[in-house]
């Protein structure tokens, strides 16, 4: 009996927790930008600051470039293409989504409907998308804000 007791409380501790990261949250959504790793590139200052993350700049993307073979390329005002979606279409952007380096678009497709979604409702979250991060600039052409040199002079083409 006291068997059958403790297997009915784990299977229900179990089924709990999957109903839980079943669930669609900001919480949620902001927990998996974190261990995503989007501050790091979208959020302005937020390796400076030790991690911490400034809600009025959070994920409006930043001017500092990363050049390499592929051209200049920066890290996207995701409030913006959040905006530009419903949670639904979000989902679907995500899926097939490919971008040029350094950008791990790859990694998103791993990400479950619900993550998506909470990430979708977290950077809405966020307020006002503020102002677009300056466009992609192709090989060859000099970009006109400060950018990261991401390619070790070894490249082959280099």
């Amino acid at each position: 009996m006291l068997r059958t007791t403790l297997a009915v409380l784990a299977l229900s501790a179990a089924g709990a927790a999957y109903a839980q990261d079943a669930e669609v949250s900001v919480a949620k959504g902001e927990r998996i930008s974190r261990i995503g790793g989007c501050h790091d590139c979208h959020t302005a200052g937020f390796n400076e600051a030790g991690g911490t993350i400034d809600p009025a700049t959070a994920l409006k993307g930043s001017p500092v470039g990363f050049q390499g073979p592929w051209g200049t390329t920066y890290a996207s005002n995701l409030r913006m293409k959040a905006r530009e979606h419903t949670e639904d279409d979000f989902v679907a952007y995500i899926a097939a989504l490919e971008t040029r380096p350094p950008m791990p678009w790859f990694n998103l497709h791993y990400l479950d409907e619900t993550e998506v979604r909470s990430l979708h409702q977290y950077i809405i979250s966020l307020g006002e998308p503020g102002e677009p991060t300056p466009a992609y600039v192709p090989p060859g052409q000099p970009p006109q804000s400060p950018f990261i040199v991401f390619a070790p002079p070894t490249m082959p083409g280099s």
